[in-house]
Order: structure tokens, then sequence, then C-alpha cells
């Protein structure tokens, strides 16, 4: 649906949101055409959702190595605000290098939203399932183009409409990708079937934060190769001077309570770097998911003023 003036993408959009956690523990709306129980998620989801009558597109956002799906609760938010709900699964606690259990859940869940995910939603909310963008942030980003390419034996039968990858990760180097690998080394290689895909870069993601850690985002494995791989149409934006995990809340604690500000090289602060994603993310949405490229041209021509952070690069292939 198009509004007479364009909207900020960069700002919280019109919507009032709510953040609902769906498990087995938490009851659904009533269906009086049927007396069924709907079927649980295949795994435990938090989702972003407007709250007022609508039916709405819907976005999947596959969480980080070792991250937890609260991390992203404020861009969650900020997407939903402007007219999307979004589905952030919890994959796994603890994993080790191979991606394979995330790519089969992914499917699953994906396969799980056409009959499972409208019962879990409040009673005047409609998911759009006709609209649907698949997203993932790190090594999310990489199982989220496993899952879009059908490489791995493990796809869904709902249509994905638009694929963006967050700072997407494939291995620690160039031949140390995690099993199984998906990028090619081969330009123009991914086979998307003409899907819109956006990837978005961390200016520091390549840089390591100190000599005990190595890069969060290394090159060979990061957002330039997923774009190099990508045919067209897609998008490649890189903010410069933020880090890999500066698009996560501000207050967070990983694994065994440890802060996710010691893993990764940072930004001064996160909140510029969350709002350019969820900024970048929306004016994908709204052209791709409801036909209004009016914010994202005005970032393509550098003409868009709300912008939170420096655009380092910029490429988009037709």
């Amino acid at each position: 649906m198009l509004s007479s003036s364009s909207r900020n993408a960069f700002v919280d959009g019109k919507h009032k949101t709510d953040l609902l956690t769906v498990d087995l523990s938490r009851c659904c709306k009533t269906t009086p055409s049927s007396s069924m129980t709907p079927p649980p998620p295949p795994k435990g989801l938090l989702v972003a959702t407007p709250v007022e009558e609508g039916e709405y597109p819907v976005v999947m956002l596959l969480h980080g190595y070792l991250l937890y799906n609260s991390f992203y609760s404020q861009l969650m938010l900020h997407v939903s605000s402007h007219g999307f709900i979004v589905i952030a699964p919890q994959l796994y606690s603890i994993a080790g290098p191979d991606t394979m259990d995330e790519i089969k859940s992914t499917a699953e869940i994906i396969d799980w939203l056409s009959d499972g995910l409208d019962h879990f939603l409040p009673p005047q909310v409609t998911p759009n399932l006709s609209k649907f963008a698949l997203s993932g942030h790190s090594r999310g980003g990489k199982t989220a183009f496993s899952v879009a390419l059908k490489k791995f034996g493990y796809s869904s039968d709902l249509k994905i409409t638009a694929l963006i990858g967050i700072d997407p990760v494939d291995g620690t180097g160039k031949g140390k990708q995690t099993p199984p690998p998906v990028l090619t080394y081969e330009p123009n290689s991914f086979d998307l079937d003409k899907m819109h895909v956006l990837v978005i870069g961390s200016g520091l993601g390549e840089l390591a934060r100190n000599p005990l850690f190595p890069p969060c985002a290394p090159p060979g494995v990061n957002h330039r190769e997923f774009f190099r791989e990508c045919q067209g149409p897609a998008w490649h934006f890189v903010a410069k001077d933020y880090g890999h995990l500066d698009m996560l809340d501000d207050v967070t604690k990983g694994l065994r309570g440890k802060s996710s500000y010691c893993l990764c090289k940072n930004g001064e602060e996160r909140r510029p770097m969350r709002i350019f994603v969820g900024g970048i993310v929306v004016s994908f949405l709204m052209a791709y998911l409801e036909g209004d490229e009016r914010e994202l041209v005005k970032i393509k021509d550098g003409g868009h003023e709300g912008l939170p952070v420096e655009i380092q690069e910029f490429e988009v292939k037709k």
C-alpha cells in the first residue's frame, strides 16, 4: 500500500508494534472454524508485529553465530513499525561449524508459516505470505542464501520474494569455509531466479579487534564475495566506521554471560549502524514488496537527509 508521501525509513514508522514470543507455552488466537490446535513452530520464535488491524508482509531474520534472536529486538521493532511482521527463530544455542541443521530448520520454519503463523499473531493482524523476505546476519546470512539457492536439499515451497544478507559470513577465510560452503568464487554464480537481493556490509568487519580475536567478517568470505556472486537485481551497501555486531541491541549478554561488545571491532556506538541497517532494509522492502522505490532511490542518489552513517561503498546490479 503506497502513501501519498514517502516515509522516512530511518525513523520509526507509523505503526505501533509489539514483541511476541512464540513457543509451546504461548497460547494462540482462536479459530472459530476449527477446534484443532495449531501446530507449534519447529523452533522458538521472536516476532515483532504491528498491532493495528491489517495485512502485512512477512520478513524472517536469522541470527548470527552463537547469538540470540533477542539481540535483534530493537532492529526488528524498527522494521516492523513500517508495516512488516518480522520473525526471528532461535535456531540453536550451541553449534559447531557445520550449518546444515540451521539450513534444514530454516526451511521447516518457512514451511510452517503458512499453517501456523496466523494463529499466534494478534487477532486483527494477518500475515501476507505472498510478500515474504528472508534475511540473515553473519552466519545467518550464509544460511539464508543457502535456503534461497536450494543447494543442499532443503528448501521451502513458499516463494521467497526478496533476500537480505546483513554482513553475511561463510567461514574464517578463503579456503576455510564452514560446511557446507555456499560461496563458489565465481562471479554471478548465484542462480536465484531473478530474486531481488540486498547485501549490507560493515566497514570494520574485516578488522580484528585485537591479536587474540580474528576478524568477525574476514576478507574472502564476507559481504563483498556474496555480492560478487549475486546476479542482478542486487544492491550492496557498506557502512563506514561500524562493525560486524553494531546492528544489535545496545544491551546484550552473549554466551556464558559475556557481552557481545568484546567479540568484534566496533564503532563508537551501535545506534547509528542499527538505524542504518533498519532503514536500508525498510527501503529495500518498500521497493520490492510494496512497489515504492522512493526511499531506495534517494539513498542511491545521495539525496537522503536522514542517513545516519557514511556509506563507504555502494554498488547495484540491474
